[in-house]
This record gives C-alpha cells, sequence and structure tokens, in this order.
C-alpha cells in the first residue's frame, strides 16, 4: 500500500525518475555555465552590465532547455530564436501602449503564448522576455524597439552558437535535434509493427496538447521498445525462485510479482510456484500458479533500481 501511495504521490508531483547517467547530468551543468558565461561577456561588450543583466533571467531558463534537454522540441531553433524575438516585440509594442504595469505585464505574456502558439516557436522563457520589457523599468522602456536587438538578440546568436559548438561533440546529444546520430540503427518498417507519419500525427492530435518530444525521437523509441520485445520470450525452466517478474502492460493492470516458492518437480511446465505481488495491480496479495501458466502472464524479468522497475 505504501509504494502505490509513493507512486500516486510522485505522479500527482509530475516527478519522472528518468535513467539519466551522472555524466549526461555534469554535461548538461557544464555547458549551462558556459552559455550564460558567454553571454554575460558578450552582452557586457557590446551593450554595457546593465542591460547585459536585462533578461538574465529568461536566458537562464533558455540555458535549461538548451542544455539539459537539447533534443526536446521547446529548445530548438527556431523556437529559441522566434520565441524570444517575437516575445520581445509583443513585450515592447505593449509597453507603449498599456500605461498600467500590471495589466500590461499579464497582457504581454499573454499575447506571446498566442504568438509562438500560432508561429510553432513555443520557447517558455520568450514569456520572460516578453514581460521583462514591460516591467524592467525605465532603463528599459528607453531603449524601445532596440531592446530586440540589444540585448535580446545578441543574447539568443550566443547561447545558440554556444549550444551549437559545445553539444557537437556528443553524438548522443548533437543540438539541433536533427543532426543528433542514432547510436543503433532504426529497425526496417518492415521488422515493426506498421506506424506512419500520419499514425502520429492522429495520435498527437487525439490528445490534442503540446508534447515535449520530437517524432524523431518517437519512432525511435517505439522501434527500440519493439525490437527488445520481440527478442525476449520466457520458458517455464526460466522462472526461478526469488526473482521478479513484469507482465508488461500500461496503467492500472501492470504489476510485478516475485517467486517466493516452487515445487520444484521434475516437470517444469507444470511445477507450480508461489508469488507475491510486490507492484502495481494486486499489490501484497499471493497467488499459485503453475509454471507454464506463471510463464504465459510473464512479459520479462525486472529488478529494483532507484526507485524504477527496470527489465534485466
Amino acid at each position: 500500500m505504501k509504494e502505490n501511495n509513493d507512486n500516486r504521490w510522485l505522479g500527482l508531483l509530475g516527478i519522472e525518475l528518468s535513467p539519466v547517467s551522472h555524466s549526461e547530468r555534469l554535461i548538461s551543468a557544464v555547458g549551462g555555465f558556459l552559455g550564460i558565461y558567454a553571454i554575460l561577456q558578450v552582452s557586457n561588450h557590446f551593450v554595457g552590465p546593465a542591460a547585459a543583466t536585462l533578461i538574465v533571467a529568461s536566458m537562464g531558463a533558455s540555458a535549461v532547455l538548451l542544455y539539459a534537454v537539447p533534443h526536446g522540441p521547446l529548445a530548438q531553433p527556431w523556437p529559441l530564436v522566434g520565441g524570444h524575438l517575437v516575445s520581445g516585440v509583443i513585450g515592447v509594442t505593449v509597453a507603449k501602449l498599456v500605461a498600467d504595469p500590471l495589466l500590461g505585464g499579464a497582457l504581454a505574456v499573454s499575447l506571446a503564448i498566442g504568438a509562438m502558439h500560432y508561429l510553432r516557436c513555443i520557447h517558455p522563457p520568450g514569456g520572460a522576455t516578453a514581460l521583462s520589457a514591460v516591467v524592467g523599468g525605465a532603463g528599459v522602456h528607453a531603449l524601445g524597439y532596440q531592446f530586440v536587438l540589444t540585448p535580446v538578440a545578441i543574447n539568443v546568436a550566443v547561447i545558440l552558437t554556444v549550444a551549437v559548438l559545445f553539444n557537437y561533440p556528443f553524438a548522443w546529444r548533437r543540438y539541433p535535434a536533427y543532426l543528433k546520430k542514432v547510436s543503433k540503427p532504426v529497425q526496417p518498417p518492415e521488422e515493426r509493427a506498421p506506424i506512419s507519419h500520419e499514425d502520429l500525427v492522429y495520435a498527437l492530435s487525439e490528445v490534442d496538447s503540446f508534447i515535449d518530444i520530437s517524432e524523431q525521437d518517437l519512432v525511435a523509441i517505439y522501434d527500440l521498445a519493439t525490437r527488445r520485445s520481440r527478442a525476449e520470450t520466457f520458458s517455464p525452466a526460466d522462472l526461478q525462485v526469488g526473482h521478479y517478474y513484469s507482465n508488461g502492460l500500461f496503467g492500472p493492470e501492470w504489476a510485478v510479482r516475485q517467486i517466493i516458492d516452487s515445487s520444484g518437480g521434475e516437470h517444469p511446465s507444470g511445477d507450480m510456484v508461489i508469488y507475491k505481488t510486490v507492484a502495481g495491480a494486486g499489490l501484497n496479495t499471493t497467488g499459485v500458479a503453475t509454471r507454464e501458466e506463471f510463464a504465459g502472464w510473464v512479459k520479462h524479468e525486472v529488478y529494483r533500481d532507484d526507485g524504477n522497475w527496470r527489465r534485466k
């Protein structure tokens, strides 16, 4: 019961226990440092320290996207460039037309969101750019539309250049995502269940919400998952006492069972096993089945690692 409650809170809080390596996390942090440091140095040289720090907050948010999730659609060049510049123009325009900074700030962010949606350049830090153009004070207002060029355009150019150069040595995270090299060959279409661009478009339209993953990554994930799924089968003789097994289903039907005892006879298919459900549907219940029945339920063997159940 405790594990179910833990999973529920993790889901409500949106905590993803993603299997990211320590080296990947370190690379992301170093990239963020280089990107922001370069922005501050270049902006300080061209426009002075005051203007250089005008939109540090929005560029910091962009750095998180470009260096922590470089293949996400929100981090790609057009969302980065269009999101900041379009939002900057909207922010300056609203600041000139609306005297109340509270109303103007809310209106600028709202219009920026709508514009980024229609122009297909959604970039969350763009909202901060629009907002800073309205509430940034007299110094920002004095710049007028120059604010879009200096410091916004300069900062965008710098962080984009650093992202391309910094990520290039790492084949698995090259930026833009189009340059990423797939570490394993993608399955030929004839070797997998049929799925096409149109299928993905339909599925995403049914979700009707922006999904922060590219079509290429979706297909790659599907290929890897289906390839591994077909490669693994279980016979009754493969089952071992003390090991954990999953049915591989999704949602409320997913479960993990541990074999806690076995009759150990001479006929593996007919021998009995006693199992306990340790995660998912039927948590903490026990049951008895023949080895053949249990093997038919099993999709793959799993083990516990850092809060996740992983396949062996």
